[in-house]
């Protein structure tokens, strides 16, 4: 998800559950029929490749474009599940048309866009991106000097873990996200340890126990999630981001800037994906819009359809104004 992949973890023997166990409508998505009132032809009007990347927040926003492709447009929707950066590859053999939400990438922009020159920005969706390390707001209020990066040492053994031995723990995600922690550990001095829990789902299950348990975790997260509406989580602050503070991998020692997430579409897309493209283009909502879908298709029960169906049925004059005329 972020901007650096993040190499040599102990990888802890969680289950991978599918993105915060989040019911993904992913391979392909045929195209249904128009909802009543569509402009969507009976014939159809091709097929899109939207990959699916490992954490809900993306799944929704591809939930909902996807909904609207096919029930007012009538395309096809294809959803595969793709890691980042394989995405990226696949605007070079076609196997991708869109990835609805990237965080960052400066080294795949200038590969694949400036350079191979196959893929090409489709504008902001609206949605503003913060990484952080967050910690159980119960800990915070233990002690309040917790949230000062240089205290982090102070209270490392409360950390300890079997999989982190006498350092404390840092608790990482998928191993696919992209980060700057084990950078950032070197480069401050802290006597902690990443250790990968697997999935999206293993951060989260961690933070609900942290709190229902009181039990002390430090881990890496990220807004917009719905899980800041169900569960008190403080961010630990790291030194500011200044410009080009992470622009060498190995010697970053500042915390993350907060991003305009964009979208990427292939060149092939752009220049012949008519409505489709415009579309995606138009495609621009906000943090709580998106958190309210992901938290229907990961605690309400809901496919990523069904998810997408109520919300738009309830936002009607914001996703009209995306529909090409």
């Amino acid at each position: 998800m972020k901007i650096r992949l993040l190499a040599g973890l102990v990888v802890l023997g969680l289950a991978a559950v599918g993105c915060g166990g989040a019911k993904v409508d992913s391979g392909t998505t045929g195209s249904s029929a128009p909802a009543a009132g569509s402009s969507a032809s009976a014939s159809g009007a091709g097929t899109v490749k939207i990959a699916i990347n490992p954490w809900v927040g993306y799944e929704a926003s591809a939930n909902v474009v996807a909904y609207l492709l096919k029930n007012e447009l009538g395309y096809t929707v294809e959803l595969p599940e793709i890691k980042e950066q394989l995405a990226w590859e696949g605007f070079e053999t076609g196997d991708v048309d869109v990835i609805i939400e990237n965080w960052g990438h400066p080294d795949l922009k200038k590969k694949f866009i400036d350079e191979k020159k196959v893929a090409q920005v489709a504008g902001s969706t609206g949605n503003k991106g913060v990484i952080g390390w967050y910690i159980p707001k119960w800990m915070a209020d233990e002690h309040p000097d917790i949230t000062d990066y240089k205290s982090l040492n102070k209270y490392a053994s409360l950390f300890k873990t079997s999989e982190s031995g006498d350092k404390g723990q840092l608790l990482f995600g998928d191993p696919s996200y992209v980060s700057n922690e084990e950078a950032l550990i070197k480069n401050l001095k802290l006597n902690y340890k990443v250790v990968v829990g697997g999935s999206e789902a293993a951060l989260i299950k961690s933070a609900q126990q942290a709190q229902e348990q009181k039990k002390p975790l430090l881990f890496y997260f990220w807004d917009p999630h719905w899980l800041f509406s169900k569960t008190d989580l403080v961010r630990v602050n790291l030194p500011a981001y200044t410009e080009g503070c992470d622009a060498d991998p190995k010697k970053v020692a500042c915390d993350y800037p907060e991003m305009d997430l964009d979208k990427i579409v292939s060149t092939k897309f752009a220049q012949t994906g008519g409505k489709a493209y415009e579309l995606v283009k138009n495609f621009h909502w906000t943090n709580e819009d998106q958190n309210a879908v992901a938290d229907d298709m990961t605690n309400n029960g809901m496919t990523g359809e069904q998810a997408a169906k109520k919300w738009v049925e309830a936002n009607t004059a914001k996703w009209q104004a995306w529909i090409p005329k």
